[in-house]
């Protein structure tokens, strides 16, 4: 096994910078999600403090709320665990093209199907993303209807 020279890694650094952005653009989507997670939890934790205090015709609205953010919860969760599955992905294929350039072998098929894992990955997770804002305006719609301050 011949050590590439820097001249015959540079090629493999510039296809390299690809997939690193996309590990920098997802580490950012993850903390958006784990923000969005820890504020459905905080809610949660809120609306069940005070359950017990609640007048019964505003318990079903506060018991509703609580069914949105727990299915909120587990869809960014699945979100998240999807997002990581992305950026596992393109880490992997960031060794695997260094590797194939330096033992010289050849493998793209590995390298196309890591890209399209994480790629396919990426997607599903956004669009659970995207489910997951949608749910809390539904949320959002049934607290202020509890609260009479819009009628819908």
């Amino acid at each position: 096994m011949d050590i590439p020279s820097v001249a015959q890694l540079i090629p493999v650094l510039q296809t390299a910078i690809g997939p690193m952005i996309l590990i920098s653009g997802i580490g950012l989507l993850l903390l958006t999600m784990t923000n969005r997670l820890g504020r459905a939890i905080d809610r949660t934790r809120v609306l069940v403090g005070g359950l017990s205090n609640t007048a019964e015709a505003k318990r079903e609205k506060t018991v509703a709320q609580l069914r949105i953010l727990w299915d909120r919860a587990r869809m960014i969760r699945l979100a998240i665990a999807l997002a990581s599955v992305s950026a596992l992905a393109t880490a992997i294929l960031i060794i695997v093209l260094f590797t194939t350039a330096l033992w010289q072998m050849e493998s793209a098929w590995v390298i196309v199907t890591l890209f399209m894992v994480s790629l396919v990955s990426l997607i599903v997770s956004l669009v659970i993303f995207i489910r997951d804002i949608n749910q809390s305006l539904a949320a959002l719609k049934l607290e202020l209807a509890a609260e009479e301050v819009i009628d819908f």
